[in-house]
């Protein structure tokens, strides 16, 4: 025993935890790596989008796990559309308005990368829980989808009013590139006057 009174053993790890934190930092690395490859990681979530709508499609169930995946996709998607502060809630400066304003860049609530691992892990989840029946309640699924498409239009509309009142769009298409002044054209009849 050492001075504190713990034993060699109490300050080393257990093999458990060392594995667990050598997976977590490969995940993490591994996440890492993906972030700049937005085009890769939407093909990728695609793919588990389709695997999952297979399975749902074969098994002929689980409407009720897709019910609330589709849920939380809404939730996802309007925290992906939104700022992160709200401009009815501000007190201080505001998303500029006029033209003439300061450019202020759009700060979404959930960023692109942070919003394409939150589906991707919602689909993954979804998909585990197709394998157990427990999850499978009987529905009758287009009064399902009916409720989900009038919850989708009519967040959607509020969304968009409050995109219209306080001006601001959540989607830009590129970075702008400066093209500079266009230099004057001169004729070469009237360069040649003296």
């Amino acid at each position: 025993m050492n001075a504190g009174g713990l034993g060699d053993t109490d300050l080393k790890s257990s093999p458990l935890s060392e594995w667990t934190h050598t997976v977590s930092r490969r995940y993490q690395h591994i996440l890492d790596k993906s972030t700049p490859h937005v085009l890769h990681r939407w093909i990728g979530f695609a793919v588990v989008v389709l695997i999952y709508a297979l399975r749902v499609y074969f098994v002929q169930g689980f409407y009720i796990v897709t019910y609330g995946l589709g849920i939380y996709i809404l939730q996802l998607f309007l925290a992906f559309l939104s700022p992160q502060v709200d401009p009815e809630l501000q007190d201080g400066p505001s998303l500029p308005t006029r033209g003439s304003e300061e450019f202020r860049p759009f700060v979404r609530r959930l960023p692109e990368f942070k919003f394409w691992y939150s589906l991707t892990r919602a689909f993954c989840i979804a998909f585990m829980l197709t394998f157990f029946s427990m999850f499978d309640v009987p529905v009758f699924w287009p009064i399902l989808l009916f409720y989900w498409l009038v919850l989708f239009v009519s967040t959607m509309k509020r969304q968009i009013m409050h995109m219209i009142k306080y001006r601001y769009v959540p989607f830009t298409f590129g970075k702008q590139k400066y093209t500079g002044k266009k230099a004057a054209t001169v004729d070469d009849a009237t360069a040649s006057r003296p």
